[in-house]
Formats: structure tokens, sequence, C-alpha cells
């Protein structure tokens, strides 16, 4: 089969590879229909996560059909199409006991990190009960791929951990994919301002018609300044971090207001300050989370019902034969305008 393949920082190739076979009862071989890009592929591209190595198969999200499974998988049969989840979740352990299936001691993010992921003709699925989900027959196939990471990690990174409420002001730092689909889905709880900050007018322009109530640029270095004159000098209730960088998250410790929280989203690769000595006494909270996909199920339903469009995110498309020029548009977001790009294997 043909696969994407992480061949170390900087490194990349459309390879020959064999296809996957059944290694636990458990496990299910899905044949890829649609998948796409992460900018945490870019991530590891760049070499900032080290979990990753020479010689993987990228890609954690996407949908296919279900080719063959293991003695033990009760839920699927081949034929069935199904989502992806980014997270493989056992059920049993620790943590998915508390629905933290991001931190199974024997899944959680694997796909496209520790094992051979979604960008190739087909997957192998560790835990597919309860890592799998069904699709509907009518379902609109390119919309449900946003739900496989970028919808539940904007909404449970994001907005949940931001704890955005009725009437707040929120700022979302950020307005690529994840931080548009924290936009989308911070609506859902009818905050009063959606501030976006970007470096990028486009995508501050894609924003405005997503439901922003306010865009910023941030390429001339006062955008902590605006915020703070937008919200008379007090700062954001919800400051929401997705980019990944340092100065991202410096910028969400300066404009939030006292008793405000600080949702982290970006993966971040270097060292950042925190600034406690402005912050000890602001009574603010600061989270970090890896996406758990526990709000798949209920996600899948407001796409379902066109309560939100997530087709609205996806800007290009490929067939898996052009994946490395669905990779050079996707980092050139700036040139291309990308948000996300699908691939059809």
């Amino acid at each position: 089969m043909k696969a994407f393949v992480y061949r170390g920082p900087g490194k990349k190739a459309l390879e020959d590879h064999p296809k996957p076979k059944i290694t636990a009862p458990t496990d299910a071989i899905v044949k890829i229909v649609k998948t796409t890009i992460c900018g945490t592929d870019l991530h590891i591209l760049k070499g900032d996560v080290p979990t990753c190595q020479p010689g993987r198969i990228l890609g954690h999200e996407g949908v296919g059909i279900v080719d063959e499974v293991g003695p033990a998988v009760t839920m699927y049969k081949p034929g069935d199409r199904v989502l992806i989840s980014c997270v493989s979740a056992c059920g049993k352990c620790v943590y998915c006991r508390k629905q933290m299936y991001s931190h199974c001691t024997t899944g959680g993010w694997i796909l496209g990190n520790t094992i051979d992921g979604t960008q190739a003709e087909f997957v192998r699925t560790p835990y597919a009960d309860t890592s799998l989900y069904p699709i509907p027959n009518g379902a609109d196939e390119e919309a449900l791929v946003m739900l496989s990471d970028i919808l539940p990690t904007g909404f449970e990174c994001g907005v949940l951990n931001g704890k955005v409420q009725p009437g707040s002001t929120v700022a979302i730092v950020g307005s690529g994919p994840v931080g548009l689909a924290a936009l989308l889905t911070a609506q859902f709880f009818s905050p009063a301002e959606i501030i976006m900050i970007d470096l990028d007018d486009n995508r501050l322009e894609m924003a405005k018609r997503f439901g922003a109530t306010a865009c910023v640029n941030s390429a001339d270095g006062k955008a902590v300044g605006m915020v703070m004159k937008m919200t008379g000098e007090r700062g954001v209730d919800t400051a929401i971090e997705a980019v990944g960088i340092p100065a991202t998250f410096e910028m969400c410790e300066k404009i939030i207001a006292p008793g405000g929280n600080i949702a982290n989203i970006g993966v971040h690769g270097q060292k950042v300050a925190l600034h406690l000595e402005c912050l000890w006494d602001r009574n603010i909270s600061i989270t970090t989370r890896l996406v758990d996909t526990v709000t798949i199920p209920m996600l899948f339903k407001t796409v379902a019902s066109r309560k939100i469009d997530s087709k609205r995110l996806i800007t290009h498309r490929f067939g898996l034969d052009r994946i490395l020029d669905a990779y050079e548009t996707f980092g050139n977001a700036a040139k291309t305008k990308a948000l996300k790009v699908i691939i059809e294997a």
C-alpha cells in the first residue's frame, strides 16, 4: 500500500509499505477513505515530538471502511463505515475509567505517533470497539473527518477547559484550524465577545465569517494593547492559546483578566516563561490538555443536525498520491490560504 512516512526532522516521503495486520484480538484494519493533515504532523516533521521516530506513517484522523476485525471486536464488522478517533482507548485502565482517554496506559495518542497512522491506504486501529464510531448512512464524511481531532480538541482543550460562559469575553490566539474549531464550539455557550488574534489577515477574515466579534492582527506587536482597550483595560475572561509558541502563550498571560482562565491547546516544542511576578495575585487558572475525545458523540450530533458546519474548515482536496503537495500547501498556509486539507486514499 501507499503510505506517507516521516523520515526524520525535515524529511518525509510517500512510500510503498506492507498492509497492516491484526496483532491483537481488539484490533481492526480500516481502509482509509478520507484523512487529513494536522498541525501536530507539522510539529513532528520539525522534530518537536520525540516519541515519533523516523519510519513512522503519520496521521491520526480519518474515516474509512472496516476491512478486517480481530476476534474480540463485537461492535464492528467488515464493510462498516467508521470515524477513527485520534485517541485510542482501552476503556479499562485507571485513566480510561476517568474518561481521560488521552492517557490510556496502552493507548492514548498513539496513531501516527508511536504506531503507524492514517495517512495511508489502510490503518490498524487498536481497541476498535472503543476507538471507532459508526457513520450513519448519508452522513457527510468530509465533515466528519473534522471530528477525529480538531473539533473535540478545540472544544475540550480550549472551550471547556477555558470555562467559556454566557456573556463572557473570550480571546483565541491563533486563527488556524484548531483556533477556528474553538471559535465554532465556543458559540455553544453564547459568550458576549470572541476576539481572534493572528498574523494572517486571510485567517482573520475567515474567523469573522465563522462568528468572531472582533479580529486583531498581531503583526505590529500591538495586539495586547488593542485587546486591553477593547475590554476597558480589564482583559478577557478566557484566553485560548492555539498556536504552540512562547510568544502566543505569553500574550495570553498579558491579556487575561483577574479570575480568568488560560486554556492551552498548542503543542509546545520549547520552554515558555510563566510570569508569576505578574500573575501571582490575579486569581487565574491555567490548564493544559491532550484531547480525550469524550465529546465526539455530542459533536457528531451537532454536525449531523448542522448546528455547526465543520466542512467550512476544508479549503483544499488531494489524492493520496499528491500528499507531498498537500503538505506543501498546508505548511504554507499564509500563501495558499489553506485551513484543513482533505486527502482521499
